[in-house]
């Protein structure tokens, strides 16, 4: 890395310091304005299921933006950002994990290598969502394109993504994985278990179903979404190893999706990811202040609503361009290259 690159890269981090501060107050009204509406939702919508399973799914919907932000708190508290007391993090982020479904140690290492590896293509597959470049995409048999097809498809990702996150991925332990993340992921299933039970026999599972599955679906699906989108723009940043930068991964390979302000309440700032990535220990209700007082950050790609839609077509990255391509592009840059364009 040149001089003036070195110097840029610790001015930046040295500017976005001071955001990189928990405040109590700020973290436990959060907790309250969170966790206190999402339950009442909940308990509206059991109660509302006597008159209207339609009424009670109109709740669990709300709810599921609750939930949303619920994990956005648990998300900083794997960082260690969202209390100054690591015992404080590990105790909040164990229940909102649990609320979410998700292990709080096992997701907290798969996304601190995320964090770590961001971008790099020589790294990829732990906490990322699963990329080709396009010339590995070439070397697949042909069942093996028909996966990745299927794995990319919309239908897939947003709709079973969240059935499989829920119960198998947030189950199951990483073969490398010490005993206290085996614990925790184990506690936290039998958690997890013991609250479905209850509540299936106190409403009845199309009850459950109809609540807490809705809105546990709900939100699975918008998580993902926010996490593909966040890192899936056509001219995102991918490097590998030898020419991999961390501020440039965190600055350039993440977005910041603009949303409407009641949509950027509910999913707690993460759409200033390029901020989060640059400084993941910056707590979530500090991200938009860094955003706009650090302004090398505001240089980072916008994303709209509108927008952020064109992304779906983008499904395999190819490093000549160093831009995301569709599957038909894909076929001519193949074709410019003398091979033969393949089918899927």
């Amino acid at each position: 890395m040149a001089h003036t690159d070195v110097e840029k890269t610790k001015q930046l981090r040295k500017d976005v310091a001071p955001f990189a501060k928990s405040e109590m107050s700020k973290s436990v009204q959060q907790l309250f304005n969170t966790l206190a509406p999402m339950i009442v939702l909940w308990a509206l919508a059991f109660y509302v299921m006597q008159y209207s399973p339609w009424l009670s799914v109109l709740c669990s919907v709300f709810a599921a933006g609750f939930l949303i932000r619920t994990f956005i708190i648990f998300h900083d508290c794997t960082h260690g950002s969202f209390f100054k007391n690591k015992k404080a993090n590990d105790i909040v982020g164990f229940i909102t994990g649990t609320l979410t479904s998700f292990p709080y140690e096992k997701w907290k290492r798969e996304h601190s290598i995320h964090h770590a590896t961001s971008s790099n293509l020589d790294k990829r597959g732990i906490g990322d969502i699963d990329m080709l470049t396009v010339d590995e995409y070439i070397e697949k048999s042909k069942l093996g394109r028909i996966g990745y097809r299927l794995y990319r498809n919309p239908i897939v990702m947003f709709g079973l993504g969240p059935l499989y996150m829920v119960l198998v991925l947030n189950r199951f332990n990483r073969s490398d994985a010490r005993k206290k993340e085996r614990i925790n992921t184990h506690l936290t299933t039998l958690t997890l278990i013991a609250i479905c039970a209850i509540l299936i026999y106190a409403f009845g599972w199309q009850a459950f179903l109809l609540v807490y599955g809705v809105t546990l679906f709900i939100a699975g699906s918008l998580g993902i979404w926010l996490f593909y989108i966040q890192h899936t723009y056509e001219d995102s940043y991918f490097e590998y190893e030898e020419d991999w930068d961390y501020v440039k991964a965190a600055v350039e390979g993440s977005s910041y999706y603009k949303l409407p302000k009641i949509l950027q309440w509910i999913t707690g700032n993460i759409g200033f990811h390029h901020v989060h990535h640059l400084s993941p220990r910056i707590p979530n209700y500090h991200l938009e202040a860094a955003h706009e007082n650090v302004k090398p950050l505001q240089h980072a790609t916008t994303i709209t609503l509108k927008t952020s839609f064109e992304s779906i077509r983008f499904k395999l990255y190819d490093p000549d361009s160093k831009k995301f391509v569709t599957f038909k592009e894909a076929n001519a840059l193949i074709a410019l290259r003398n091979k033969k364009p393949i089918q899927a």
